[in-house]
């Protein structure tokens, strides 16, 4: 039995350390962890049956416009925080239980759930997937979920073979994840029913990701009026000025003697500033966040203030650092944006949403900084192929 349980701890383990890839890619741990874990990734990215897996559900380094999407990102880091809370104010009680020596915990949330530290590690769960939307996590999500459900009965196997009348009086007493009455509401009596709810459940947690991606690509900032381009603005905001000056500078000679008329392209339309760019292609060491060394400092502000450094930018989330000028800097009386154009490779593109289409291979191609409002051209890039991570899929939103 011990090896049995000691298999399912290990597989719970593996979800939060693939849930953490956030945390570990801007640390300067990013280079050992990709290296273990971006060859599984590359893995499934170089199959169409599993590319979904390497995706991205969510957005993630493009500020949403849409409401429902804002509230759904605040609400990752609500229930990532109540989890964890949750989950410790558990082990509190366990632990002073175990030193002063008061026996089995049955107080405290212990008095309505049986396994309350399991419903909080799940919630932190959910608003992990949130905060870091790639569908493997989702999928690993629920592979948790029912360990922890087999890891709860097992438990109570045990508990009931050694404590038998007063742990079964308990059982009657309390919910195995939710509250008695709750749990007798929602959950079948018979086996077929049972399996039926599990398998509903499963249906739901697998499907919504492919529902919220949908959704995502439908309400994203976009300018389509290019034959063959289409231009994804990271902030809601520049909408009005990227829709009436985007055919322009598509026009520049710089610009258009770089796009070819056999191919389609993606265009990030962001501040120069932008502090995840690396994540759409290599445009420097400066936007490359595992070699900042601020880590707890973009920890924290990514749950904790969840929009403010995709709005606020580099120097936002390096104040006192010698920065670059900010990506909102005039110039001659003018905004500043940077684009960077990739062409789209591996999928027939009949309109916008086919560019973001998961097994379509984005390859970078070059970035310019233009003074939007004066049409001025600031700088041109020929960009290496890849992100400032490499091979790693990342984000497409």
């Amino acid at each position: 039995m011990q090896p049995r349980k000691t298999i399912l701890s290990s597989a719970v383990v593996l979800y939060f350390i693939i849930a953490f890839e956030v945390l570990i890619m801007i640390s300067p741990f990013a280079g050992f962890f990709y290296s273990v874990f971006n060859p599984v990734l590359l893995k499934l990215a170089s199959h169409p049956a599993t590319r979904w897996l390497s995706a991205f559900y969510l957005p993630h380094m493009v500020l949403p416009g849409d409401p429902f999407l804002v509230i759904l990102r605040i609400s990752g880091s609500v229930l990532f925080i109540l989890g964890m809370l949750l989950f410790f104010a558990c082990a509190f009680q366990i632990y002073a239980s175990k030193l002063l020596k008061r026996g089995a915990v049955l107080g405290g949330l212990y008095s309505w759930i049986r396994h309350p530290q399991y419903l909080a590690l799940g919630i932190a769960g959910i608003g992990l997937s949130i905060l870091w939307p790639r569908f493997l996590t989702a999928v690993l999500w629920l592979l948790m979920v029912l360990i922890y459900y087999f890891l709860a009965k097992d438990e109570e196997r045990r508990m009931l073979a050694a404590f038998r009348d007063s742990y079964q009086d308990y059982m009657n007493r309390t919910g195995m994840f939710l509250p008695a009455s709750m749990e007798r509401l929602l959950t079948p009596h018979s086996p077929l029913g049972k399996v039926l709810l599990g398998l509903g459940f499963s249906a739901i947690t697998l499907s919504a990701p492919f529902l919220l991606r949908a959704y995502t690509v439908r309400h994203l900032t976009l300018w389509t009026e290019a034959p063959n381009a289409a231009v994804l603005a990271i902030l809601p905001e520049d909408a009005p000025m990227m829709d009436h000056r985007m055919g322009d500078i598509l026009e520049l000679d710089a610009v258009k003697g770089r796009l070819k008329a056999d191919k389609h392209y993606l265009v990030y339309f962001l501040p120069r500033e932008y502090i995840m760019q690396g994540m759409i292609a290599d445009t420097g060491g400066d936007w490359k966040l595992f070699e900042q060394h601020r880590s707890l400092a973009m920890i924290t502000d990514w749950i904790i203030n969840p929009f403010g450094h995709l709005r606020g930018g580099h120097h936002a989330m390096h104040a006192g650092m010698n920065m670059p000028a900010q990506g909102h800097a005039e110039h001659s009386g003018g905004i500043i944006r940077r684009l960077i154009f990739l062409s789209i490779e591996g999928t027939q593109v009949a309109s916008p949403a086919d560019l973001f289409a998961i097994n379509a291979n984005r390859v970078p191609e070059f970035m310019v900084d233009v003074d939007v409002h004066n049409l001025i051209l600031l700088e041109v890039k020929e960009l290496p192929h890849g992100s400032g991570w490499g091979t790693v899929p990342t984000p497409m939103f």
